[in-house]
């Protein structure tokens, strides 16, 4: 167990997160910003498409910000999983020269993930204010719903980490299932603008749009649907939740049947 919580653990977790962070803008002009300036732009261009030409979030209060927080979520979500599928892959040199938990490599790439979204919620905070967005107590939530988000992607992070290093295809699979997954997620448009309700339910199972929905709920604004309000109560709720408790243990075992052969499968 000593292994997992040396200081030689930590200090290489340090070093890293700085270095996968630093390595994301290296070359580029303007650096850092780039993390803050990606979601802003994508917003703007969905902003006029969705909302100024086809007029989705009418009836939905504040709903600049309410599309924006979607979208960092998202992108959160898309930036981890995406970082850490080829991170084992990419440390291929360093698992070779020398032994460590394999677990701390995909556990950076995630940690500079997360870096990444707390710069974005300072932008939504600033947004929040400049829109005059009333402050919920339900906005103490917020924590809670975020670690959903991110124990769901860490969990599939690991699961395709691991078999992203016998099954390069992975990638390419995962891009369109990215893809997919972000329109079929309630982000561009008001859940409400679907009108079959089963429809509405079987959004809501993924783990994403659920958690989506309620961050919208708890900070920005009551008019937005969520999986307690669409099942109506009723157990059917847990359902995220216990698809991203599985999801997490799926991908911790499924990394630790795999970790020792990565050095001779790299």
């Amino acid at each position: 167990m000593r292994q997992y919580v040396s200081k030689q653990n930590r200090a290489l977790l340090s070093e890293l997160v700085r270095t996968d962070f630093k390595l994301r803008y290296q070359g580029s002009a303007l650096g850092y910003a780039w993390s803050l300036l990606r979601p802003l732009l994508l917003f703007v261009i969905l902003y006029v498409v969705f909302v100024k030409f086809l007029k989705l979030g009418n009836g939905i209060p504040h709903y600049p910000v309410y599309l924006l927080f979607g979208i960092v979520l998202w992108n959160f979500f898309n930036e981890m999983t995406v970082m850490s599928l080829g991170s084992i892959v990419g440390r291929g040199d360093l698992i070779r020269k020398i032994r460590i938990p394999r677990w701390i490599i995909v556990f950076s790439s995630s940690l500079s993930a997360l870096i990444n979204l707390g710069l974005n919620l300072v932008v939504i905070l600033v947004f929040m204010l400049v829109n005059h967005v009333d402050l919920y107590r339900t906005a103490l939530w917020l924590p809670l719903i975020l670690i959903e988000i991110y124990l769901f992607a860490l969990g599939l992070s690991l699961f395709l980490s691991a078999a992203f290093v016998k099954f390069r295809d992975i990638g390419y699979i995962w891009e369109v299932i990215m893809q997919a997954g972000f329109y079929l997620t309630p982000i561009l448009y008001p859940l409400s603008r679907i009108t079959n309700v089963t429809l509405q339910k079987l959004l809501l199972l993924n783990p994403m749009a659920q958690a989506i929905q309620d961050a919208r709920y708890s900070t920005i604004t009551h008019e937005t649907g969520t999986i307690w309000q669409v099942f109506d109560g009723g157990w059917y709720y847990l359902i995220p939740f216990i698809i991203v408790a599985a999801t997490l243990v799926g991908g911790l075992l499924y990394f630790k049947s795999q970790a020792d052969s990565f050095a001779e499968n790299i």
